[in-house]
């Protein structure tokens, strides 16, 4: 048989998409695919409406002065563009969207293992959602993503901004942190009760050991935030001073509780996205990964040193000298393990037969986009240039390029990489790269501008940056590269939106897929594109999914994508 399979029937007759159809079929299914899709559709749509408050607060930095947002209009934006990516789009992108897709299929399995607790954990993400919306239509909010007190618990009365929607904002960030840990749970016990035969620990796509780290983490630190969430609204509802102190409050403890879960939380973000790289890299370089073992534990490493370090966000927050060089010091090492899966990954690609298709050029620019938001977190990992650094836009800088611009980047290519086994049609090539190259621009020209505008001291959170406020020589250039940032954004914008028409283009004329297009060896390029409703027809075939040494698959992967692109320039 083809390495292709028969991409002209489904195995079991039909395939998830068409296996039942109807709005109820969709929104009560128990298939952990259809789940992912919806997942999918929904992170996709929060993203969208993230995006365009970015870009509403990037217009109003376009030029200095009052003259697109009001100052309260800006904190809101700026406060619903956080939360909106931090709660609706990146904790859940790749775990909840992408993990509950391909995760089942990598094992072999025909599901998760609790499939009703799966869908009430999506059901749970859009009543979480649901609350942000409320919170908007009672008043708005303009707390910023953290909810820090004071500015969360003082009433209406105290303050000229919106805080009507602070309690709906706190419900719903509750709520969503169930749907974390449930999904998390889920997964855990997935991977570790549902392995087919023969399918040990060392044999699991690296994406899985990703999946695996990071539900660790979803079960074990977002309690912590659930609770701190139930005290920030039990006080500003019924005045009982945790946080506050005109109560006998300490909104310092505040940061604690909240950064304790919060840094762990990055890597609920990013974990993931290294798990899709490491299929990347090797599937689309046609080469067994190296160090197999060493990024499997790095992501064990990760997860772990993630909870003992979220003291450096409080650097400036009046922490010992001693408790400052102890979470210096224990930040430095969790670069450790993130180091070793970039030099094994480089070293993947070396000498490796390399196809720049799609989600090949996404995980080049996710390499060099983490490896400079990596290099960046010394800075502020190193307290003489933190406390400097602390409130400007470098700090700004670093969080994109380490959140949105690799987890974000990840997450894309790994779409790219699962589409034709998602939708079981291909999309064009050539669009898909010039969109990538519009994002990598764009990005880096948005972001890598604001590394200087902190070093040269402008400070983040601000509406205006007027020669009044900052002086006139500090004004000249922050004008300058707030200017450069904003067009950087639209070119960003403008490649996702090309993404967009390209990837919704293919689903209705997009060329059928392959069962295996890149020539991927993990078991879900053993079944059809797409899947059928049980996945697989017959038991799949577990071996090394990382053994290129057929050199048959090379050959035809190269021929049916060179057919591809010549029937596509005849069109």
């Amino acid at each position: 048989m083809s390495i292709y399979g028969d991409s002209t029937k489904a195995s079991s007759g039909t395939n998830y998409l068409t296996h039942t159809r109807g709005f109820l079929s969709w929104a009560l299914t128990l298939d952990h695919k259809r789940i992912g899709v919806m997942y999918l559709v929904s992170v996709l749509t929060a993203f969208f409406f993230a995006g365009m408050a970015a870009m509403a607060l990037r217009l109003e930095l376009i030029a200095p002065g009052e003259w697109f947002l009001s100052q309260d209009n800006y904190n809101q934006m700026f406060t619903v563009h956080g939360a909106l990516m931090v709660f609706l789009v990146l904790i859940p992108a790749v775990p909840a969207a992408m993990g509950n897709f391909v995760l089942p299929i990598m094992l072999g399995a025909k599901d998760v293992a609790f499939p009703r607790l799966n869908l009430f954990s999506y059901w749970l993400w859009v009543t979480g959602a649901l609350f942000f919306v409320l919170a908007l239509l009672t008043g708005g909010l303009d707390t910023g993503w953290t909810f820090y007190t004071p500015y969360s618990i003082e009433g209406d009365d105290h303050m000229s901004g919106a805080m009507g929607g602070v309690i709906p904002a706190l419900t719903g960030a509750f709520v969503l942190g169930f749907s974390s840990i449930f999904t998390g749970l889920n997964f855990i016990v997935t991977i570790h009760r549902l392995r087919p035969p023969g399918m040990t620990w060392f044999r699991m796509p690296l994406f899985l050991w990703a999946i695996y780290a990071t539900a660790i983490i979803q079960v074990m630190a977002t309690p912590i935030l659930g609770i701190t969430l139930a005290l920030l609204i039990v006080e500003r509802a019924f005045g009982i001073g945790i946080f506050n102190p005109a109560l006998g409050g300490d909104p310092v403890l505040y940061q604690h509780f909240f950064w304790f879960y919060s840094h762990p939380a990055v890597y609920i973000m990013i974990l993931p996205g290294m798990g899709i790289i490491s299929e990347l890299i090797s599937v689309h370089s046609h080469k067994h990964i190296f160090g197999y073992r060493f990024i499997a534990f790095s992501s064990v490493a990760i997860a772990i040193f993630g909870f003992l370090v979220w003291g450096h966000h409080m650097f400036t927050s009046g922490q010992s000298p001693l408790m400052n060089i102890m979470f210096s010091a224990i930040t430095f090492s969790v670069s450790i393990p993130s180091a070793i899966k970039v030099f094994n990954w480089l070293a993947t690609l070396y000498k490796g037969s390399i196809s720049l298709n799609t989600p090949m050029l996404y995980a080049l620019s996710f390499l060099f986009i983490f490896t400079i938001g990596g290099l960046t977190g010394l800075h502020l990992g190193t307290l003489a240039t933190d406390i400097h650094l602390h409130d400007t836009y470098f700090v700004v800088a670093h969080f994109h390029y380490v959140m949105m611009g690799s987890a974000m980047i990840a997450m894309f290519g790994g779409l790219h990489h699962w589409w034709p086994k998602i939708t079981g049609r291909m999309y064009n090539e050539t669009l898909g790269r010039i969109a990538c190259g519009l994002v990598f621009f764009g990005f880096n020209a948005t972001f890598f501008t604001q590394f200087i505008l902190g070093s040269k001291g402008m400070p983040r959170r601000y509406a205006d940056y007027s020669a009044e406020l900052m002086g006139a020589e500090n004004f000249e250039i922050f004008h300058f590269w707030h200017f450069w940032s904003t067009i950087g954004s639209f070119v960003m914008a403008l490649g996702f939106f090309l993404m967009l028409g390209y990837l919704v283009h293919s689903m209705f004329k997009g060329r059928q897929a392959p069962d295996n297009p890149w020539g991927g060896g993990s078991l879900e390029w053993q079944c059809s594109s797409p899947p059928p409703h049980d996945n697989f027809s017959e038991p799949p075939t577990v071996g090394d999914c990382y053994d290129y040494s057929m050199l048959e698959w090379d050959e035809k992967i190269q021929g049916y994508h060179r057919r591809e692109e010549a029937a596509t320039s005849g069109e």
